[in-house]
């Protein structure tokens, strides 16, 4: 799902939320967390050293202050001596997106803490508990360059054996072929002769257009959005699914891309055209699901595309017939703040428009929205008490509507979806 901002080597910033509540949240002492370093301090559990996976004590973030971590897997120092190590840890407090390789004198030694139970996975053998928590929590590529950026991974994504001494990608940011190292990439591009993702226009609103598959079309069209067949183009595909499991923790596995449509949405100037971001749909939706992953780049966050890919989601229900659509769960914890923000300004908007009394059904059908969705919404923004009110009809008055409008400050990015530009015929299983 769509998630803050991080290129260019940076982290968000959580200096924000106090220490205080951190060690009342997470059960680790750091009251010794801001004190100077010493050597007294740091030789009083030298004999744990090296520290094992599982050990808990306190690091130091980019921010400066000390947060509680767990170690979950250590290597040795490229640099260093035999007994040198660096280890990669976990922020207990935030989601593991933020996990990282630190180095010794960022852990506070004094606050370490070992032989901390396991909760969960009881229904695991113990080795096959082991082998999938090595392959899966410690991120494989740090960072990788796509396009002009240079951007931090967040999660370990499923590379080729080959690529396994890599700690750098390097994407052809049109094809998505991608290489160990930058003159490889050099010499590629010298080759490479597309531009964008190809595909069947199927909307156009000023610079903003959407394409469908058609992978031998190499047209030249400012900001796009495509969408992809993997079994028609299964390379480019494959390499859509690599480079987004690096920032999707949740992700079907690979064997399974032939069952979904990838939708790519694209900036483009004169050079060609730049991905920025995507969701996948499966081709024959269970039920209500007309989304199943979403992503927008890091360096394109914060700009509404992930609302625009949300609203179209949800046009494409209305067009395959279905009275309603809805995203698959689970969803991230960012991808719930994307579509709590989308439904909260949707519905504050039809509300106002109104004036006068409504049912939920009735919002449901205008929308495409799920009637559980929208129940959810209006009981959080307390339009409505609970479940039992779904049969209700409901009249708010201008007062509340004006504030809680002004709270949602507006269209998500400034971006709208015009559905009298949209041509497009649903996927038919018939058509593979």
């Amino acid at each position: 799902m769509d998630s803050p901002p991080r290129t260019r080597g940076k982290k968000p910033s959580t200096s924000k939320i106090p220490v205080n509540q951190q060690q009342q949240q997470s059960g680790v002492d750091n009251s010794s967390a801001n004190l100077p370093e010493d050597d007294a301090s740091k030789k009083k559990n030298a004999e744990f050293l090296p520290f094992k996976a599982g050990n808990q004590l306190l690091c130091r973030w980019r921010d400066g202050i000390y947060y509680p971590v767990k170690i979950i897997a250590r290597r040795k120092l490229v640099d260093g001596g035999v007994d040198d190590f660096e280890y990669y840890v976990h922020y207990i407090q935030f989601n593991s997106r933020l996990d990282e390789w630190v180095r010794l004198e960022q852990l506070d030694l004094d606050s370490l803490k070992t032989n901390i139970a396991e909760e969960g996975h009881e229904e695991l053998d113990a080795a096959l508990l082991y082998e999938h928590e090595k392959v899966t929590k410690v991120k494989n590529i740090e960072t990788i360059e796509l396009g002009s950026y240079k951007i931090e991974t967040w999660y370990f994504s499923p590379c080729p054996a080959e690529y396994n001494d890599c700690r750098e990608l390097f994407f052809c940011e049109f094809c998505l072929t991608f290489f160990k190292h930058k003159s490889q990439l050099q010499r590629h591009k010298k080759k490479c002769d597309s531009r964008q993702p190809p595909g069947n226009e199927i909307y156009r609103d000023g610079t903003l257009s959407i394409y469908e598959a058609s992978f031998h079309a190499l047209l030249h069209t400012p900001n796009m959005l495509k969408q992809v067949d993997p079994k028609k183009n299964w390379v480019y595909s494959e390499n859509l699914w690599i480079l987004a499991k690096l920032f999707l923790e949740n992700k079907a596995p690979l064997k399974d891309i032939n069952r979904f449509l990838f939708y790519v949405l694209c900036e483009c100037d004169d050079s060609g055209c730049h991905m920025v971001a995507y969701f996948s749909k499966r081709k024959d939706p269970e039920g209500i699901y007309n989304l199943s992953y979403i992503l927008t780049l890091p360096p394109y966050q914060r700009r509404g595309y992930g609302a625009f890919l949300i609203a179209f989601s949800y046009e494409l229900s209305k067009k395959e017939g279905k009275a309603a659509g809805a995203p698959e769960r689970p969803l991230s914890d960012l991808g719930r703040r994307c579509y709590e923000r989308y439904w909260t300004w949707v519905l504050l908007n039809i509300l106002k428009q109104r004036r006068d009394d409504f049912s939920i059904q009735e919002l449901s059908q205008m929308t495409a929205i799920h009637i559980g969705d929208i129940a959810k919404t209006l009981q959080d923004l307390e339009l409505i008490q609970s479940t039992k009110e779904l049969q209700t009809r409901h009249c708010m008055d201008t007062e509340t509507l004006d504030r809680l409008l002004r709270d949602a400050a507006g269209p998500p990015g400034g971006l709208k979806f015009d559905v009298t530009k949209l041509d497009w015929t649903p996927y038919k299983q018939e058509q593979s």
